[in-house]
């Protein structure tokens, strides 16, 4: 192994974005793509790297910068000195890879490949007069901070210039990133409720488990920053801390979603449910509740009920299949003065291959996975807030919830009422994910799904129960 690879295996075991959490990766060099750098004894580079410990292999994007000497104040982002005698810097947290970065996305400049073959696209036509003003020199570049499956960089100008966000990718995947195809589809299409799209990178590396040798996907995106907002997780906890109703945004969230499911479903092709589709997404149900068996045992007495639930869903006849968010909740919006909601992050379940994520699913699953969203509120608010009442804090997730159910109805006339079965299903199906997680990670909050998954439940031991709309 030679000196940049053996101090990358070790730095990367450190780093929020590598999945391997307590193993040593088996690191092998898949190749690289180089970028021209405006500083002198400075090279921008960007590895490959496939993780071989995995199961299955997982390949990693590594941008790095060599220097020839020390990076003033980046001493924590170093990573190590090789051979060569050239500092290794983490590429995100050095200015002059930003700027080589976003360069090539606007199409400034292009990449020199090193068996990776990389192209920006800009997704600003230079006619329109309206285009943000973007300058690498000028504009600042900061790494966010918190994220785990990707880095992103912010860059910020003065006076007119846009601010720009550029997440760079971590782990690849073959196939085109829903990320970037559909909010792409959406900002061009004239949608306000996702940020607008700058541009992107595509890639294309050797793969010797396809057919054709190659596999291609997207290596970074750029879309407009919208600073100095709170994103719905926040205002919500912030209402729910002070008892505030929040029946008047979760109704317009409801709103703004359904508008963009209907510009989705206009954007992309759409399809019947076939036998396939139910089959697979009832399967998974299935197999997440096995794991909750096996792991979370106050599951075990419920069991039957939520059999039940999954198989009323299945004797039911499902919608159309259609694009979809995929990982939908409070921390994927944005409340934007002037402006509304707006949607982020539409890759869907990091965890889901990239060839399921990019395919039709059910609306159905976003709405569920905002119900929960709103439960979690309630549940946190509990615990950061123990003085809050517990029956207060119910009737304020129930409001939302019904208020963001009747906003989407309105909005989109597809009463989910007439859905009950499917979203009583996908929404008890997230709860049992949930309670394996948190008690996989965060013991304490296991109560919030667990509650969650008895209430969906009881409503099944109802003669008469209430319809979506009212029971919420």
């Amino acid at each position: 192994m030679d000196s940049t690879m053996a101090c990358l295996t070790d730095w990367m075991t450190r780093q929020r974005w590598y999945g391997g959490k307590g193993r040593v990766p088996q690191l092998r060099r898949l190749g690289a793509w180089d970028l021209p750098s405006d500083t002198e004894g400075v090279r921008v580079r960007t590895l490959l790297l496939m993780d071989d410990a995995a199961r299955p292999a997982t390949l990693y994007q590594v941008p790095v910068t060599l220097r020839q000497s020390l990076l003033p104040g980046g001493g924590h982002r170093l990573i190590g000195r090789i051979d060569s005698g050239e500092y290794v810097y983490d590429g995100p947290h050095d200015p002059v890879y930003a700027r080589a970065l976003l360069r090539m996305i606007v199409g400034e400049q292009t990449a020199v490949p090193d068996a990776v073959d990389a192209v920006g696209h800009s997704s600003l036509p230079a006619a329109r007069a309206d285009n943000p003003r973007l300058d690498d020199a000028s504009m600042t570049a900061t790494v966010l901070s918190g994220e785990q499956s990707n880095t992103s960089i912010i860059y910020e100008g003065n006076g007119d210039r846009a601010s720009v966000i550029c997440k760079v990718f971590r782990q690849l995947h073959h196939g085109e990133n829903p990320d970037v195809t559909l909010q792409t589809a959406l900002a061009e299409s004239g949608s306000p409720h996702v940020p607008r799209s700058i541009g992107n990178i595509t890639g294309e590396w050797d793969d010797v488990g396809r057919s054709s040798g190659r596999a291609s996907g997207h290596l970074a995106f750029a879309q407009e920053f919208l600073p100095g907002v709170q994103d719905a997780w926040r205002v919500a906890l912030d209402a729910a801390a002070s008892g505030d109703d929040f029946s008047l945004q979760a109704h317009d969230l409801g709103v703004a979603t359904a508008v963009v499911h209907s510009s989705l479903s206009h954007l992309f092709p759409t399809r019947p449910a076939s036998p396939g589709d139910m089959v697979a997404v009832t399967m998974s149900w299935y197999q997440r509740l096995a794991i909750a068996l096996a792991e979370v045992p106050e599951i075990a007495a419920h069991r039957a009920e939520i059999e039940a639930v999954f198989e009323a869903a299945q004797a039911v006849p499902w919608p159309s299949m259609q694009r979809i968010h995929g990982d939908f909740h409070l921390g994927q919006v944005l409340q934007v003065p002037g402006r509304g909601w707006v949607l982020l992050d539409f890759e869907g379940e990091p965890m889901r291959p990239m060839n399921e994520r990019d395919q039709p699913d059910l609306v159905i699953r976003d709405i569920a996975g905002m119900l929960r969203s709103f439960d979690y509120v309630a549940g946190s608010t509990k615990a950061d807030h123990p003085e809050r009442r517990v029956s207060a804090l119910k009737a304020w997730s129930h409001d939302a919830r019904r208020a963001f159910v009747d906003g989407y109805i309105a909005a989109s006339g597809n009463d989910l009422r007439e859905h009950r079965q499917l979203l009583d299903a996908f929404e008890l199906d997230k709860a049992v994910y949930e309670a394996v997680y948190e008690t996989r990670n965060r013991p304490t909050w296991a109560p919030i799904p667990l509650i969650a998954i008895e209430r969906l439940l009881s409503r099944g031991r109802t003669p008469n129960p209430v319809e979506v709309g009212g029971r919420l």
